[in-house]
């Protein structure tokens, strides 16, 4: 537009507008005075509008009064990038905020990393974080600001803790476990010597601490980590701790040992080569270990372990801790399955090779060598009828009352026989739990909204000095009870997360094949074999059984 000229001072960073009235070839106003600004090389510039409209006011009355002479007035500037770097409290991370200039050159991603590393952020500089925050920049416009994370330190990694390493196994881990031969090939017979320990026998190591993991800053500063913490080492009974090595456990008795719950003991020992009318009963405070048979009628009572290297005919166990029977055990049934000559009782876990005509109750799992028949099973934990790590044995003609999964190779017989796996007991003990818990949170979540209505009636009046004392106790009393009922809420959520789990957890897994017969309940949702199922898993998922075939 003819009379309106743009020009810069010498720094190059001030526009001003020259308008002579004399030379306007039309009309002017903002809109236009802009479209000249923007058509020219000055359109990047920062505006002043004010600036604008007191250049074009002053046009008007020059128009007006025919005054000569060209106006100027200073209507823009250019504006640097301004770039701002943050190390965020920690120094572990840090962020760049860039607000695009007006007029200014364009950043390069150089650029960036050079005005990072000029912040002293030299470590955990992402390039690809840069290279988003530099096309985010590239597509903004004049005077947008953006920003990102571009820098991630390292925090410290806490050491491990030091833990419990057993020198010696379980005897339950070592019949789980059987022997391998000279060729390689795994011996079911052969389930090495049993294991009883001397006095002086190394027992238990606790193992150091590590270090843990260095960290770093941004700032390229070492971050120290803290050190895994010693655990406490705690002797059980019939051991002590090395005079020569404080983290060694030795045995102060000849017995079994037995590793639980990091825990380690030696339980003292009766050893016999059988049990039968000649040697009596056997009724000990510790384990029991029984080179021989049990016969008829006989009766084992001992408060630690009980380990059976022979067979087991019509005998009475109780344990206190696990039963283990390396051969078998028998006994026999009344016609309505009602009582059973052969009884097992433990309140750890039960293992037998095989076995017909049980009564079995643990609060542990149990796990059969090859083959139940004819059998009661109650227990807590998982059941496998086999080897662990792929149990294939054979199940059949039992009641199974369980409260996790059950793993066999073969459920039912092709004979049609029932066998019962019922998984209600545990659920229904939850929620028993679940509904007294929610009856309780009820009662005292209403104690406390009455409560808490109370302690606002009489923070609301005028307390006399005489009652602060009482009052102040009210309070800590109400501010107890909420925490009881926070606490209580808390507990709630998690038996409720418990019957989620207990559910999921719940299955029949069948390695081989299921049998017509085979029941599968959980209270009043039953599964039913009408067919014969090949390798396949029973599991109870969205309130019904389902059983789904295993390809693999």
């Amino acid at each position: 537009m003819d009379g309106i000229t743009l020009t810069v001072d010498e720094t190059n960073t001030h526009l001003s507008a020259h308008i002579n009235p004399q030379e306007l070839d039309g009309k002017i106003d903002f809109k236009s005075v802009l479209q000249v600004i923007k058509k020219s090389e000055y359109a990047e510039f920062y505006l002043n509008d004010d600036a604008i409209q007191t250049l074009l006011a002053d046009t008007q009355t020059a128009i007006k009064t025919e005054a000569s002479g060209t106006l100027v007035e200073r209507v823009g500037e250019r504006q640097d990038n301004e770039i701002r770097c943050k190390v965020e409290e920690g120094q572990l991370s840090a962020s760049m905020t860039i607000t695009k200039g007006y007029g200014a050159p364009l950043l390069t991603l150089t650029d960036l990393v050079a005005l990072a590393n000029k912040s002293n952020i030299v470590r955990g500089l992402s390039t690809k974080r840069l290279k988003a925050l530099h096309q985010s920049y590239l597509s903004s416009a004049s005077g947008e600001s953006v920003s990102a994370t571009i820098a991630k330190g390292l925090p410290p990694k806490t050491g491990r803790s030091s833990k419990l390493k057993p020198l010696v196994q379980n005897a339950l881990d070592r019949i789980l476990r059987p022997q391998s031969s000279h060729h390689g090939r795994v011996d079911m017979r052969n389930l090495g010597d049993i294991i009883c320990v001397k006095v002086g026998t190394e027992l238990l190591r606790r193992m150091p601490p590590s270090d843990g993991r260095s960290g770093y800053t941004v700032t390229g500063e070492t971050i120290r980590p803290k050190a895994g913490e010693w655990i406490t080492f705690r002797p059980g009974d019939g051991t002590m701790i090395s005079d020569k090595d404080e983290n060694l456990l030795i045995a102060e008795i000849s017995g079994m040992p037995k590793f639980k719950d990091q825990k380690m003991w030696v339980d003292d020992t009766y050893i016999c080569k059988g049990v039968n009318v000649g040697t009596g009963n056997v009724n000990y405070d510790g384990a029991v270990l029984v080179n021989g048979d049990i016969t008829e009628k006989m009766e084992i009572i001992a408060t630690g372990d009980v380990t059976v290297n022979g067979f087991v005919e019509s005998a009475t166990i109780r344990a206190g801790g696990d039963i283990i029977i390396t051969e078998g055990a028998m006994g026999k049934v009344n016609d309505a399955g009602t009582e059973y000559s052969t009884t097992l009782r433990a309140k750890g876990s039960i293992h037998i090779q095989h076995g017909q005509g049980l009564d079995i109750k643990c609060d542990g799992g149990v796990t059969i060598g090859r083959q139940l028949a004819f059998s009661k099973v109650v227990c807590r934990q998982e059941m496998f009828v086999g080897p662990i790590d792929k149990p294939n044995g054979n199940l059949f003609a039992c009641s199974i009352f369980s409260q996790n999964r059950v793993q066999a190779g073969t459920f039912g017989a092709v004979s049609g026989s029932n066998l019962t796996l019922d998984f209600s007991d545990g659920f229904n003990s939850l929620l028993a739990r679940k509904d007294s818990l929610d009856e309780l949170v009820r009662q005292i979540r209403q104690n406390c909204s009455r409560h808490e209505d109370r302690m606002k009636l009489i923070h609301s009046k005028f307390i006399p000095d005489d009652l602060r004392d009482k009052v102040s106790a009210a309070q800590e009393l109400f501010e107890n009870e909420h925490q009881l009922m926070q606490w209580l809420e808390r507990k709630a959520v998690e038996l409720a997360a418990n019957k989620d789990d207990y559910q999921q957890r719940i299955m029949v897994s069948a390695n081989k094949r299921i049998y017509p017969g085979v029941v599968v309940k959980l209270n009043n949702r039953t599964w039913r074999a009408d067919r014969e199922y090949g390798k396949a898993n029973v599991s109870f998922h969205g309130h019904q059984w389902h059983c789904e075939a295993v390809t693999t």
